[in-house]
């Protein structure tokens, strides 16, 4: 990978971690948003607990992903964090939060985009390391 995206990539996985975590920790607090009323009329008939539990349970995972991003597995977190998202905007979509549900769709394409640049910043030091006498040239 070129050097010049390591730190874009870098700063990518910040934001993400960080903004998972905050998101997951501001569902026991609603204080950037009342996140209950988010979930959607159909979701809130299936749930067979309270939204405010399932708040709860989406915070936890919220911050637990944050939490991969930034220390424990960032390639993890950024894919789980894609199929996150995808989920919150099938349920935005589905109360009729269209603008919120394509933010969140953009969101879960640059999650997968972090996710991928991640593998390629791993294993990119192991291709350089490998040695290139691997082909050999035969003359007659």
């Amino acid at each position: 990978m070129d050097a010049r995206l390591v730190t874009p990539f870098r700063v990518l996985r910040f934001a993400f971690g960080l903004t998972a975590t905050l998101a997951g920790l501001d569902k026991f607090f609603n204080v950037l948003a009342d996140w209950g009323s988010y979930v959607s009329p159909v979701a809130a008939h299936v749930l067979p607990f309270s939204i405010a539990t399932f708040m709860g349970i989406v915070g936890v995972v919220e911050i637990a992903v944050g939490a991969a991003i930034l220390m424990l597995a960032p390639r993890v977190g950024a894919y789980v964090a894609s199929a996150w998202l995808l989920l919150v905007a099938a349920n935005l979509a589905l109360g009729a939060h269209f603008d919120i549900a394509v933010r969140d769709i953009v969101l879960s394409i640059a999650a997968f985009t972090l996710a991928r640049a991640l593998e390629a910043i791993v294993t990119e030091p192991a291709r350089a390391a490998a040695p290139a006498s691997s082909t050999r040239v035969v003359t007659a």
